[in-house]
C-alpha cells in the first residue's frame, strides 16, 4: 500500500505543558519502556515507499484525464514527422497556454533541445519522451514526502484563500493520518464563519478525531488552545483550518501571521508545517498566491487541489522556476483531482509530468 505520509521517530520527547522540572530533565529514551533505536534511526523515515506506479492503480488514469487539457493541447505538437523550428514555436506556444511561465518554458525548451542533441533524436515520439524526462526533473526539487513524528505533537497549520478547498484538504489529509494510527486533534480556527467550523465539525465526527472551536472568537486564541490541549492530550498531530483571505486583504493576513506567533508561544517550534491549499485551475494567479503567503508566513508546503479537467496544471513549472530563482524550497506534498478520499495523493514529479504531456 502506497504510504501517504512518513513517520519519524521523536528526536526527544515534547514535555506536557507546563513541564515539570524533574521530566525535562530525563532524556526521552531513558524513559521509554522499549529500548532505544540506534541514533541514525531517529532520523530516518520509519518505513520506506514502494513506487507509485506499482502502488496507486487506477490513480494515474485519474490524474492524466484532470490534466487532460494541457494534455491533449501539448500532445498535438507531436502529430508531425519533423523535428524542426517550428515544432519548438508549437511547442513553447502549448507550454505557455499550460500555464508553465515564459521563464519555466524558455529553460524547459532549451533543455530539450540540447537532450535531442545529445541524444540525435529523429522522431517526434522521442522528443516528447525526452521532454518527459526534462519536466520531471524540473520538477522533483517540489517533490518531498510529507513526515510527522519528529516532534510531539507535529502541528500544522493550513492556510489559502476562500474557495481553494482547505477545509476539504484538511479533512482528507485527518482521514489518512488516523487511519495510519495517528492521534488528530482538528483547530477550527476560522472562527467567524459558521460554515467553516460546521464542516471541519462534520469531518472531525465522520474521522472520530476532535476538535477544538469556539463561535466568534479568536482565531489565535483557539489555535493556542487546541496546540495546548494537543500536548496534553498526547495528540500526534494538531491542525489548525485558517480563515480563507486575499493575500491583499493586508489586516487578514497579519491575522494570520499573528494565528503563526501564538502556535509558537503554545509551542516552541510550532507550527512544524505551515501549508497552502492551492486551486489548481487559478494559473498564475497561484503563483502570486505562493509568493505572497510565503512572505507572510514562510511556508513549508503546498497542496494544489482541483486539477480536475479544467485545469491546466503548468504552473507548478512556474512554481519550480520561481523556487530556482529565489532559493526557497517549499515542496508540494500532495495534489488533488476530485472530492474522493483517494483523489488526494502525494506529489511524484515524474507521474506528474507524463500525466501533463498526454
Amino acid at each position: 500500500m502506497f504510504s501517504f505520509f512518513r513517520k519519524k521517530a521523536p528526536a526527544a520527547a515534547e514535555p506536557s505543558a507546563p513541564p515539570p522540572p524533574a521530566v525535562a530533565a530525563i532524556p526521552a529514551a531513558a524513559s521509554a519502556p522499549t529500548p532505544p533505536s540506534p541514533p541514525v534511526a531517529a532520523s530516518e523515515p520509519a518505513s520506506v515507499e514502494p513506487s507509485p506506479a506499482a502502488s496507486r492503480p487506477g490513480w494515474f488514469s485519474r490524474l492524466r484525464q484532470g490534466l487532460s487539457r494541457t494534455g491533449s493541447g501539448i500532445a498535438q505538437v507531436f502529430t508531425g514527422t519533423r523535428i524542426d523550428e517550428a515544432l519548438y514555436e508549437e511547442l513553447e506556444a502549448a507550454l505557455l497556454m499550460a500555464d508553465t511561465g515564459v521563464k519555466a518554458a524558455a529553460a524547459l525548451l532549451d533543455d530539450l533541445k540540447r537532450r535531442v542533441k545529445a541524444a540525435k533524436a529523429t522522431d517526434p515520439a522521442q522528443v516528447k519522451a525526452l521532454l518527459a524526462d526534462v519536466v520531471a526533473d524540473w520538477l522533483s526539487p517540489l517533490q518531498r514526502p510529507f513526515e510527522i513524528g519528529e516532534t510531539t505533537p507535529t502541528v500544522i497549520m493550513v492556510a489559502g484563500v476562500n474557495g481553494a478547498g482547505k477545509t476539504t484538504t484538511i479533512g482528507k489529509l485527518t482521514r489518512h493520518l488516523a487511519e495510519g494510527d495517528c492521534k488528530v486533534l482538528l483547530a477550527a480556527a476560522d472562527t467567524f464563519r459558521a460554515a467553516a467550523r460546521e464542516q471541519l465539525g462534520v469531518w472531525a465526527d465522520r474521522n472520530r478525531v476532535e476538535i477544538v472551536a469556539q463561535e466568534g472568537g479568536d482565531p489565535a486564541a483557539v489555535s493556542f488552545d487546541a496546540v495546548q490541549a494537543g500536548r496534553a492530550r498526547g495528540c500526534d498531530v494538531v491542525i489548525a483550518d485558517t480563515a480563507g483571505r486575499l493575500p491583499t486583504q493586508l489586516h487578514l493576513m497579519d491575522e494570520l501571521k499573528k494565528i503563526k506567533r501564538v502556535i509558537g508561544k503554545a509551542m516552541d517550534g510550532a507550527p512544524h508545517e505551515v501549508l497552502l491549499v492551492v486551486d489548481g485551475n487559478t494559473g498564475q494567479n497561484a503563483l502570486a498566491q505562493v509568493q505572497a503567503f510565503d512572505a507572510a508566513l514562510q511556508l513549508t508546503g503546498l497542496v494544489v487541489t482541483k486539477l480536475d479537467g479544467t485545469a491546466k496544471g503548468g504552473v507548478l513549472a512556474s512554481i519550480a522556476a520561481w523556487q530556482k530563482e529565489t532559493g526557497r524550497e517549499v515542496p508540494v506534498y500532495f495534489i488533488g483531482v476530485g472530492e474522493q478520499l483517494e483523489d488526494l495523493q502525494p506529489f511524484d514529479a515524474r507521474e506528474f509530468a507524463q500525466a501533463l504531456l498526454g
